[in-house]
């Protein structure tokens, strides 16, 4: 599967929301690191770093959002490249919302450090 937004966890919900089903609340964006595509339920190719870092957006505009702010930086406690992530409705548990590939792959070694310092996520096309 290539990187995208989950079906069933985004997809669908906003398109029910489109006859009149309120979809689920979501209180925060837990980004993931990933050393290839996350897949469909976004558990595939998974650094050896585990801990999700909660990103905070920019308002939308214009049919995307920016990241305003993430809570840190990841340790890197492995050679790997790191190459995708996923991003949950949680910290640690939760559901799987959407993957994006990084424009340059990154390759890190243990004692590393990995900072997120921009994520869009866009709806295209759009009416205008």
């Amino acid at each position: 599967m290539p990187v995208g937004i989950s079906t069933p966890n985004v997809a669908n919900p906003v398109l029910d929301w489109l006859r009149g089903v309120t979809p689920p609340t979501i209180d925060e964006l837990a980004v993931k690191l990933h050393t290839g595509d996350p897949g469909a339920a976004g558990t595939s190719s998974p650094s050896a770093v585990t801990t999700r870092m909660i990103a905070t957006m920019n308002a939308a505009s214009g049919g995307s959002m920016s990241l305003l702010a993430i809570s840190g930086s990841w340790s890197m406690t492995a050679t790997e490249t790191i190459s995708h992530i996923s991003v949950w409705d949680d910290e640690t548990a939760g559901n799987f919302l959407f993957s994006a590939a990084l424009i340059t792959p990154r390759n890190v070694v243990s004692g590393d450090t990995l900072t997120l310092t921009t994520l869009t996520v866009s709806h295209t096309p759009l009416a205008s």
